[in-house]
C-alpha cells in the first residue's frame, strides 16, 4: 500500500477524516480507514451524477467530494511516464 491519503467526510457527523488509498481507478476508489489490526477497508463508487464518490464502512456513509473528472486527472498525473518527455 502506498502512502497517499485523502480526506473523506462522514455524513452522519459531518466530520472529515483522513484515509489511506489502497487503489484508485476512475470507476472506484478503495480506501483504508484506521491503522493496524483495527483498520477497515471501504470501496467508494461514483454517484449517479458523478460529482462525488460514496461508500459505507461499518454502517456509516462516507463521501469523497471530488468529481470523476478530477479523479481521472489525478490518476493521469500520478501515472504519467516522464521518460517520454526526455526523448529528442
Amino acid at each position: 500500500m502506498n502512502d497517499q491519503k485523502i480526506k473523506v467526510r462522514v455524513t452522519e457527523t459531518d466530520m472529515m477524516i483522513e484515509a489511506g488509498i489502497f487503489s484508485k481507478h476512475e470507476d472506484r476508489i478503495e480506501i483504508v480507514l484506521g491503522e493496524g489490526v483495527h483498520s477497515v477497508k471501504c470501496e467508494l463508487i461514483p454517484t449517479a451524477n458523478g460529482n462525488a464518490y460514496v461508500g459505507s464502512a461499518m454502517g456509516r456513509e462516507i463521501v469523497y467530494e471530488r468529481s470523476r473528472e478530477q479523479v481521472k486527472a489525478d490518476i493521469a498525473v500520478e501515472t504519467h511516464d516522464y521518460r517520454d518527455s526526455r526523448r529528442r
